[in-house]
């Protein structure tokens, strides 16, 4: 350790009173984290690319430091999503500091890493106060049924009005109308289940039927549509 001139002729003035790092909530235990091992907790982290035409939710499974778990969903971009098949087999056994100085590819995903650093460091997790925290493979269960993520896409036109194209029961069919043209309900069919029936044996127009469904005031509908083609 080398000091300066100036820091050697200083006199010694001790410190006073100071209790350490704060505690934190992980895991129903309250840790003071002083090492990266010190660190465990279920947590997500959302980030987006430098031109933002994209985005990634992170979730990271974190026992005493160590990624035993990695869920990566990215949206808005084509080359995002091979950059998140690359993180999955990047980030399992890596410290939570590894995986923070590691090139995760996409800028989303290198920044969802990062705003999930700050969460797990700070013991704001989701696993903060569940005790032993969340079993290897709590990140499946975000997908629900089908193992798909969650996702919504909806566009609209001031002159033409909003279409529903997929929400979180699934693709969107048909868009149910009342008489003055407003959306009372919608068909749909969840791709994730209609595989599911497929790998079972089902024949696909079979599946197709047992995964479609219907929200809302549908049989009140004056008309239906096709949210993509009219």
């Amino acid at each position: 350790m080398v000091y300066s001139q100036e820091v050697k002729d200083m006199c010694v003035v001790h410190q006073g009173v100071h209790h350490g790092a704060a505690p934190i909530p992980e895991e129903a235990k309250w840790v003071k984290s002083r090492k990266v091992e010190d660190i465990s907790g279920y947590t997500h982290g959302v980030g987006w690319c430098a031109p933002q035409q994209g985005a990634c939710k992170l979730s990271l499974n974190v026992k005493n430091g160590i990624i035993q778990e990695a869920l990566i969903e990215t949206i808005g971009c084509s080359g995002m999503t091979h950059s998140a098949a690359m993180a999955a087999e990047i980030l399992p056994g890596l410290t939570v500091l590894e995986a923070l100085n590691t090139d995760l590819v996409c800028d989303a995903i290198n920044t969802a890493m990062r705003e999930l650093f700050l969460q797990i460091a700070y013991g704001r997790s989701q696993s903060a106060f569940s005790e032993d925290g969340l079993q290897i493979g709590a990140g499946l269960e975000d997908l629900g049924k089908g193992t798909r993520s969650m996702v919504g896409t909806t566009y609209g036109t001031l002159e033409k009005g909003p279409r529903y194209l997929e929400l979180t029961d699934g693709y969107i069919t048909d868009l149910a109308l009342d008489e003055n043209d407003e959306i009372i309900g919608y068909k749909f069919v969840n791709f994730g289940k209609m595989m599911d029936f497929i790998k079972a044996g089902d024949e696909p127009n079979e599946a197709f039927k047992k995964a479609s469904g219907k929200y809302g005031r549908v049989a009140d509908a004056v008309k239906f549509i096709d949210p993509r083609k009219q």
